[in-house]
């Protein structure tokens, strides 16, 4: 067998397990930014959910996403059988953990909306519909050959697909799942429900931060020809950027360098770096995770004076990093870079408004298919399921003992009851 083909298959396997161990990150920043009456929740749900993502995917959503079929979406490969597509440079059951990755992440970021009052049973039935219905569709429509991309759409490793996918489906169930008890006065002003372990929060994004290496760098779908370290570079410069000017503007505009504010701009700087990262020069970079880093310290602000309720902050980070990332290649991409990735070179290098008004499309088509979908399928599941939230009292106590029996940190809750 050709080395190439080994070493490309190899790098693209490592990547994926990268990429899956996310999942970790996700699981230590979501319980990091919650109460800890509700982290042995958060960290179960985020593996049962994600197991449920793998079958679902296996069985429908690779076929949708990447089957032949229309510009809609696919309709074959369905229950893959892990056969050699010919002519792929890797392995192509390595190319599907991959991307059954890629889903599970998208997954993830929608459950951010969930985050402190949604039912277990909620996690279950939406992901086996975003499985089928939301992510693979966007994901065929700009990866598989869809509509999408026979426009053009710029979009390397998913600050479309996997990013603003994931934080559209998170802002239908925060809004139907109303605020948290307690988050907002009777006046609208927020109450600030604070993460019970900034640690694990840093360390989660830490996680994510390499793991990324694996979503970008991953996407070149190989070593042989050296890009992927180009990809490699230009996404730490962007996280490195968005983590500096949101720890800045934060401490300049309140007096305090705020933690969640730094981790959430590394993050945001890595969301909009995701799409562009292989279509962009290294100054490029550092401008868009920095102006990335400014605008969630923005949009954090505005969703709360609107009474949405984004514990894990997924629509600023995921959705608001997501739309700039996806449109900065409309505008920083260079004629070299784009022609190499069949694109066309943007803005601020003579090509126009062509691309950039080509990735306007894809944030403007993605952003309400996924919102639109997700919504309805979340208002017949209430319907249907008797609500999406827990009780009231429920809350109170928290989703671990609610929901599992049991709490995440068992010796603390115990200690409480015995001193009471």
């Amino acid at each position: 067998m050709d080395t190439l083909f080994l070493i490309d298959s190899l790098w693209v396997l490592v990547s994926a397990v990268l990429v899956i161990f996310m999942v970790g990150g996700f699981i230590l920043l979501e319980a990091g930014s919650t109460r800890m009456k509700n982290a042995g929740h958060i960290a179960g749900k985020t593996i049962f959910t994600f197991g449920i993502a793998s079958i679902v995917f296996w069985a429908v959503g690779y076929g949708i996403a990447f089957g032949e079929g229309n510009s809609l979406f696919g309709l074959s490969d369905f229950f893959y059988s892990g056969y050699q597509i010919e002519g792929m440079g890797i392995s192509t059951s390595i190319f599907f953990l991959f991307q059954l990755a890629f889903a599970g992440i998208s997954l993830t970021i929608a459950f951010g909306g969930f985050a402190e009052r949604g039912k277990l049973s909620a996690y279950l039935v939406f992901s086996v519909l975003f499985s089928v219905l939301v992510y693979p569709v966007v994901a065929h429509w700009i990866w598989g050959g869809g509509w999408l991309s026979e426009h053009g759409k710029q979009d390397f490793a998913g600050s479309t697909v996997v990013h603003l996918t994931g934080a559209m489906a998170a802002l239908a169930a925060t809004i139907l799942l109303k605020p948290r008890l307690g988050k907002f006065n009777r006046n609208g002003a927020p109450n600030s429900l604070f993460g019970h372990n900034q640690v694990y929060t840093a360390l989660g994004v830490l996680i994510l931060w390499v793991g990324w290496f694996g979503f970008n760098a991953g996407s070149a779908l190989g070593v042989s020809d050296g890009f992927f370290g180009y990809v490699a570079m230009n996404t730490n410069l962007a996280a490195a950027a968005g983590a500096i000017t949101a720890l800045l503007i934060s401490w300049a505009l309140t007096g305090k360098g705020d933690v969640p504010t730094l981790l959430n701009g590394t993050l945001a700087g890595l969301v909009a770096i995701t799409a562009s990262c292989a279509f962009v020069a290294p100054w490029a970079s550092i401008v868009i995770g920095g102006i990335a880093g400014i605008i969630t310290f923005y949009s954090m602000k505005f969703f709360d004076k609107r009474k949405i309720d984004d514990p894990i902050f997924a629509l600023s980070v995921h959705g608001v990093a997501g739309v700039w990332g996806t449109l900065s290649t409309g505008f920083f991409a260079t004629p070299e870079l784009a022609a190499m990735n069949g694109g066309l070179p943007g803005l601020l290098y003579g090509g126009g408004f062509t691309q950039l008004g080509v990735q306007a499309l894809g944030v403007t088509a993605v952003g309400l298919y996924a919102f639109i979908v997700s919504f309805v399928l979340l208002k017949i599941m209430g319907k249907v399921m008797g609500g999406l939230r827990v009780t009231e009292e429920e809350e109170i106590i928290g989703l671990d003992m609610s929901e599992h029996g049991s709490y995440g940190y068992p010796e603390v809750f115990t200690a409480d009851k015995q001193a009471q």
